[in-house]
């Protein structure tokens, strides 16, 4: 068996052009949508991610203002920037690029940013909306592992799904939106005993740990849909320097009934999502 790609890329491009659509509506009408992202320090990830995300409001037509503040920038500064755009009625969406050097509370970060422009889905009123059922955002992410599921065609009602990561930005809030589209859900994490165990029940396998090639095809179930959440390089060896999953894709390929591919499966969803929930918070201010 050969899995079938989940093209990341081609779906977040559908995507992408139907929200060119809306913020062009919702411009002509007298609100157009405005993004803020915040990049404190230097690091040279985040300056890519960041860019990615600048570049794509500038496909969509979607206002952004970028801020680069230095490493050195107070836990304060930052929140009193943050509270300027809360007041800014061109920005709809705020978005603080994690993580953040080790002086500066994140949480603390997180929870000054409006509720209303909190498009990452991060903010503890958004956390508990999404327990409830009910997120102003869902979390970019996931919401676009959701949407590679749908498009998969991917039978959630009854299915069991299985989450290695328990983190707040990627497994827990998956796990709820598997649960709450009729999932059975187990999630494992770096104390679970006998991990395979546990990943070859899985008719749904959602890999978020950050551990280079940690899911091997070994364990998964034939036919299962894998989605690899992880960005890892590679430091040794012949292919050092490249990136990789949290899946070794080379053995779960044979595998799987259906598999993301790292780079160009998850990543470029979770960019989508944003300007999904970006403009969703033009379209709510516009009322």
């Amino acid at each position: 068996m050969t899995a079938r790609i989940l093209d990341g890329i081609a779906l977040s491009r559908t995507i992408r052009a139907e929200v060119a659509e809306r913020a062009a509506a919702l411009t002509a009408r007298g609100t157009r949508p405005g993004l803020a992202v915040i990049l404190v320090g230097d690091s040279a990830a985040s300056a890519v991610y960041v860019r990615n995300k600048i570049r794509a409001c500038t496909e969509a037509d979607i206002h952004s203002v970028f801020d680069h503040m230095p490493a050195d920038t107070t836990e304060a500064d930052l929140l009193a920037r943050i509270r300027e755009l809360n007041a800014d009625p061109a920005v709809h969406g705020i978005l603080v690029q994690l993580p953040l050097p080790p002086h500066i509370d994140e949480r603390l970060v997180i929870e000054t940013i409006a509720p209303a422009k909190d498009v990452d889905g991060f903010h503890l009123q958004n956390a508990g909306g999404l327990l409830t059922g009910t997120p102003l955002f869902r979390p970019c992410t996931p919401y676009g592992v959701m949407k590679l599921l749908e498009h998969a065609g991917a039978r959630l009602d009854g299915a069991e799904a299985v989450i290695v990561g328990r983190s707040n930005i990627v497994g827990k809030p998956q796990a709820l939106m598997l649960m709450q589209g009729g999932a059975t859900v187990t999630i494992c994490h770096s104390r679970t005993r006998d991990l395979a165990f546990h990943t070859r029940r899985a008719d749904i396998l959602v890999a978020a740990v950050g551990r280079p090639k940690m899911i091997t095809g070994d364990m998964i179930k034939p036919g299962a849909i894998v989605v690899d959440v992880g960005i890892n390089r590679i430091e040794e060896g012949p292919d050092a320097g490249k990136l990789c999953g949290d899946v070794d894709f080379a053995s779960a390929v044979e595998v799987a009934g259906a598999i993301t591919p790292v780079p160009g499966g998850v990543g470029p969803m979770t960019i989508a999502m944003l300007l999904v929930n970006t403009v969703e918070a033009a379209r709510r201010f516009a009322g």
